[in-house]
């Protein structure tokens, strides 16, 4: 069965081509991608989550704003028991990775991250390697 990835923008960012380009490699490696769209709020995530019953979840985001729109995400998903590994990536400054990853988020591609280790990583998170 092909693998379900969400790649969800969070906030306000209006800036999407990163997203985009990720969301076209993960395609290109075989996985079904459901791409949210631009201004997607933490609650909107989750939920499309659950209705698409998908095996992982990217979040981007570009704005500055991705410490509490994604630890909205993660504790929406823990309140809802929902199990999900989450990847994110965007403009994410290396001394804000630590802080990431305390909150649940298994990787985090900053800007210079490549696609191969991107869909890599994917491979593993989804346990397709």
């Amino acid at each position: 069965m092909m693998k379900r990835i969400l790649i969800a923008k969070v906030g306000l960012d209006g800036h999407d081509r990163g997203a985009k380009v990720v969301a076209r490699a993960l395609k290109n490696a075989g996985y079904e991608v459901i791409y949210t769209g631009i201004r997607q709020s933490p609650e909107q995530v989750v939920m499309t989550a659950m209705q698409e019953d998908v095996s992982l979840i990217g979040l981007s985001c570009l704005s500055g704003a991705h410490i509490p729109l994604f630890r909205r995400v993660m504790e929406l998903m823990d309140k809802m028991n929902l199990k999900i590994p989450v990847f994110c990536g965007g403009t994410i400054p290396p001394e804000d990775v630590d802080i990431l990853k305390s909150m649940g988020i298994k990787e985090v591609f900053g800007p210079g991250s490549s696609l191969k280790d991107i869909v890599e990583k994917v491979r593993e998170m989804v346990g397709d390697d």
